[in-house]
């Protein structure tokens, strides 16, 4: 393990977990990457910012946002309490969703610098919001993104509220859209209510490398507005990319974020170099993630060894420039005869192997429902509550519980509620993919 960090920034630091053990002819390595930033966002969360954040709320503003009229209240309420909690010197806007976006505030193409003039001015502008049109949502993001464009920020970040489905907009339009900003902001999206499609929020959230959740009651939107702006003041660090090197003959089946939340990057590398990689991770504070990586090796011997991956942790440089190396791992590959060695699987790729499968479990379980599949659904859902309980993941268990009644969580006997609320099904839905560290032992 290297760290390579400035002092001035974040320190990063790359952990390696693998069983790097295989049987004569054994191909397939996987290994769990842990990457974690101390001392830079913790350190600065309350000093003004300098211009280092940019960010932009989206606000849904068609016409169903005011049924009931407190869908419409609790959007201007937390977009009011975001702009509470923008750090000094943070740049700025807001702007209104409907089946065009319009600038709320400052107005003009451009974005205001938070203090507590331009908070105060925000807050009064947010008062003429009211709801009326339909939902274009790639129209926002469009629009977001030129504004943001126009920063010098390293952090640039949209907020994104919607109660609805796309309807006004093809979908090839919002994929183009989300295409067109991926790597040029991060966003986190909202839907409130339960009238909204958890696919198309999910997919705007992992397109931009953000969070996505469901609040079902609007009145919990302040809460939760100030703790995404919370999190986005935390960061310190933007376009962190995990470099996968690999030597002649290995093939990458795949790179995954496994935790805090489940997100497939491998569609997503962009050539840095002779048999290397970039995988975006987005902006950083301090805080932790994990990677699974799996590399194909080719064949060898007892006895070989070899270096199947390195995992390089890097900040991409300007044109022409070389990318700043913040940390970086080692992934081996090493052939024996021992039986023992090479069948023993790693606990922690034996864990995020058993939470994506989770994830998909619930997925498919909810999808078999939807189609009147009884016993394809109770099936699967049986499976995600043995996964959850075996794994200690014990807020999906809890949603679960909402949509089976659990005869026996161990062996998976569940049997389906005969009555489910919309919006515990759209949690379940919508949190699917959150995941839960090893348990220590």
């Amino acid at each position: 393990m290297a760290n390579f960090a400035k002092p001035s920034a974040p320190r990063f630091s790359v952990e390696v977990y693998q069983n790097e053990f295989l049987p004569e002819g054994g191909r397939d390595v996987h290994a769990i990457v842990t990457v974690t930033a101390t001392g830079g966002a913790s350190a600065t969360r309350t000093t003004v910012a300098d211009g280092t954040a940019a960010v932009v709320l989206m606000v849904d503003c068609s016409g169903s946002m005011e049924y009931p009229a407190e869908k419409m209240r609790g959007a201007r309420e937390a977009t009011a309490a975001a702009v509470d909690t923008l750090r000094d010197g943070t740049a700025f806007a807001v702007i209104a969703g409907t089946h065009v976006a319009k600038e709320v505030y400052p107005g003009q193409g451009r974005l205001a610098v938070a203090d507590a003039t331009t908070r105060a001015q925000a807050k009064e502008a947010l008062r003429g919001l009211t709801a009326g049109g339909g939902t274009a949502i790639g129209t926002w993001l469009r629009l977001a993104d030129g504004l943001l464009r126009g920063s010098t920020a390293a952090i640039r970040h949209g907020i994104l509220l919607t109660d609805g489905r796309n309807e006004h907009e093809e979908p090839a339009v919002l994929r183009a859209t989300l295409d067109a900003c991926a790597g040029r902001f991060t966003c986190d999206a909202r839907g409130v209510g339960t009238d909204w499609d958890v696919k198309e929020v999910t997919g705007i959230a992992n397109a931009l490398l953000g969070s996505a959740d469901i609040v079902a009651d609007p009145a919990h939107l302040a809460e939760d507005f100030t703790r995404m702006m919370e999190n986005v003041m935390g960061k310190e660090v933007a376009d962190v990319a995990l470099r996968l090197w690999t030597p002649v003959g290995v093939e990458i089946q795949y790179v995954k974020q496994v935790a805090p939340a489940l997100q497939d990057l491998t569609g997503r590398r962009t050539d840095s170099g002779p048999r290397a990689g970039d995988y975006p991770t987005g902006s950083w504070g301090d805080e932790s993630r994990e990677y699974h990586v799996c590399v194909r090796v080719p064949t060898a011997t007892v006895g070989q060894e070899m270096l199947a991956a390195r995992t390089t942790l890097v900040l991409p440089g300007a044109a022409g420039e070389p990318a700043t190396v913040l940390a970086q791992g080692l992934v081996r590959a090493v052939w024996t005869n021992d039986l023992a060695a090479s069948t023993a699987i790693n606990a922690q790729v034996a864990h995020y192997t058993g939470q994506a499968e989770l994830a998909e479990a619930i997925q498919q379980g909810l999808e078999a429902r939807k189609m009147g599949d009884v016993g394809g659904a109770t099936a699967k859902l049986g499976r995600a509550v043995q996964l959850a309980s075996s794994s200690g993941n014990a807020d999906t268990a809890r949603l679960l519980s909402k949509v089976v009644d659990v005869v026996d969580a161990v062996a998976g006997t569940v049997r389906l509620k005969a009555k489910v609320a919309d919006a515990d099904e759209m949690t379940l839905d919508t949190r699917s993919t959150q995941t839960v560290r090893v348990k220590k032992t």
